[in-house]
């Protein structure tokens, strides 16, 4: 019986690998008709497995099998935008000195709901390219940046206009808090 699920990475050509090969490492099932995930450095990072290459996936596949997934993949000429890095050495130029309203969001690398507004974060930068620009700040990195603005706990985004903090965002909130102080700020 063969089975057949589509995921739909961005930077690779289509492959095939048994379902067995990655469905352990998967926290999904794999009837859906397709599965999106992230990939890095042309890679693939499954739960509870080394990353693996799209080559990789499809050695692991058992010799006389007749079920596969089929790992469909197109290569888009548009990137979604994602939050930039912002340093202590950079934030005078791209935080206080920007002509466009900012957004910052302050995390530490050891914080996993700092992981979770990550992902917010960069889905606004895409809808709102052009009209908001998004950053994101290491306070582990750069203290002295979190000490001006007060930041005592992360993650905390700020929103800047003319150099000036004009909202605030304290802790983990639904994607209707961040948009919603970004409308504040944009109608200002």
């Amino acid at each position: 019986m063969a089975s057949s699920s589509s995921f739909c990475p961005s930077r690779f050509s289509l492959t095939s690998a048994h379902p067995r090969a990655i469905s352990s490492h998967l926290s999904f099932k794999l009837n859906s008709s397709k599965v999106f995930f992230p990939l890095k450095n042309g890679s693939l990072k499954l739960r509870n497995a080394p990353p693996l290459t799209l080559q990789a996936l499809s050695a692991r596949e058992p010799k006389g099998s007749s079920e596969f997934i089929k790992i469909c993949c197109s290569v888009s000429s548009k990137i979604r935008p994602q939050a930039a890095v912002v340093t202590k050495d950079t934030w005078d130029k791209l935080i206080l000195n920007n002509n466009t309203p900012v957004l910052v969001e302050f995390y530490a690398s050891w914080c996993g709901p700092c992981r979770m507004v990550h992902r917010i974060i960069d889905e606004i930068a895409g809808a709102y390219a052009g009209r908001l620009t998004c950053f994101v700040l290491n306070t582990d990195n750069d203290l002295p940046i979190a000490e001006d603005y007060e930041i005592k706990a992360v993650p905390v985004v700020l929103l800047f206009k003319n150099g000036q903090k004009q909202e605030s965002v304290v802790g983990t909130m639904p994607k209707d808090f961040y948009i919603a102080a970004i409308e504040r700020v944009l109608k200002s």
